[in-house]
């Protein structure tokens, strides 16, 4: 775990924060013990989390692949990309094409300091870290903008953090606003929990209950919506189990997600 001193007072571990428990899901070490206990108490409640939240980082791993591999694009934009743990994006795209130029975003002091600290690039490719906040879209594309060619395609990347604006009119403008961006054969690959199992719903307002910032979980049609203009790849907009998977026994349960990559025309 990175040193507290390295992180600067701006750290706050009084109460949960959803980057370090989702790390912590996925058998990371960069988390505290608040976050620790309320992973363990969500888990109590909806058991599959630690699953969905495995499911989910297989999907980012197999979109930016095939992003990188089969479209064949070099410019990845990460937005809300949470704490490193493996097969970050950078690592699966640098792996298949070394030139890709991979952009994080997060407004979060921890997660700033921990990529910096612990994530490099190869040497054709670039990875940068930018501070930048989803709400402010108009801003965080000013700043991304000097490193990332936007008349050129970039692939736009939302992984289970839209539900962190809350105001649903407000979630559905930003990704309007970022998608609007992007140039033709730009991608969005974006996933999100829903509101579909009552027991997930449950533990999530009690996590949301611990003072941590709120996540709302949404219907999986408003999910859609985010890909409206877009052209899907197939298998389409299915849950994070069903999007090319392999054979692997988290995969054989349906979780409450949504996931899908869409190319802008």
């Amino acid at each position: 775990m990175t040193s507290d001193d390295a992180l600067g007072p701006k750290v706050d571990r009084s109460v949960p924060q959803s980057a370090r428990v989702w790390n912590y899901w996925l058998g990371g070490t960069d988390n505290y013990e608040v976050d620790r206990r309320a992973g363990d108490a969500y888990a109590e409640v909806y058991p599959q989390i630690v699953e969905l939240a495995r499911t989910s980082r297989l999907f980012l791993a197999r979109a930016v692949g095939r992003l990188a591999g089969e479209v064949g694009v070099r410019q990845f934009l990460d937005i809300g990309a949470g704490l490193p743990t493996v097969d970050n994006t950078h690592e699966v795209a640098q792996r298949i094409a070394p030139d890709a130029h991979v952009v994080y975003v997060d407004n979060d002091p921890l997660v700033l300091a921990h990529v910096r600290a612990l994530l490099a690039g190869t040497p054709e490719g670039a990875t940068h870290y930018i501070e930048a906040d989803l709400r402010d879209p108009d801003g965080l594309l000013d700043r991304v903008r000097t490193v990332l060619d936007f008349s050129r395609p970039v692939a736009l990347m939302l992984m289970g953090v839209m539900g962190h604006i809350v105001d649903d009119e407000e979630a559905q403008s930003v990704v309007a606003r970022l998608k609007d961006a992007l140039a033709p054969g730009s991608h969005l690959a974006l996933y999100d929990s829903t509101d579909t199992e009552a027991s997930m719903n449950e533990a999530q307002s009690g996590y949301d209950a611990t003072g941590a910032v709120p996540y709302r979980l949404r219907r999986p049609a408003f999910v859609h919506r985010y890909f409206e203009g877009l052209e899907p790849v197939e298998p389409g907009i299915v849950p994070c189990s069903r999007w090319r998977p392999e054979v692997r026994p988290l995969e054989a349960v349906d979780h409450p997600t949504v996931c899908g990559v869409a190319r802008k025309p």
